[in-house]
């Protein structure tokens, strides 16, 4: 892949409404991941961000159910349990982006400091 492919959203722009975006996150098969987060949507306290991250497991466990055919139940637990060993054991530390970089106020956490 030479660049990103987003999701298509256009389908959905009814339902997201006036609605921000406020985190993106990117995948490397067996390798790390990148996430770029926009705090300012969701408020200044970080409490929100929990919230959210657990919507997204629930979505997720819907996502998996969907499109491997076992229950949203298993998926989840599945989920809670990768959370959970990451959370022990973190694979990678991350980084944070320089803010000089950031132009579009986004706050980037990248898994290697050396990409830009």
């Amino acid at each position: 892949m030479k660049k990103p492919v987003p999701i298509d959203l256009q389908p959905y722009a009814g339902m997201l409404g006036d609605a921000r975006e406020f985190l993106r996150v990117w995948a490397i098969k067996d390798g790390p991941t990148t996430c770029f987060i926009n705090p300012v949507p969701i408020g200044p306290d970080p409490f929100a961000l929990g919230i959210a991250l657990v919507d997204v497991v629930r979505h997720g466990a819907r996502a998996y159910a969907q499109a491997t055919g076992i229950s949203e139940a298993e998926a989840e637990a599945r989920i809670w349990e990768g959370l959970d060993a990451e959370r022990g054991n973190p694979t990678d530390p991350g980084h944070q982006l320089d803010p000089d970089d950031a132009d579009d106020g986004i706050i980037s956490y990248l898994p290697n400091k050396d990409i830009h």
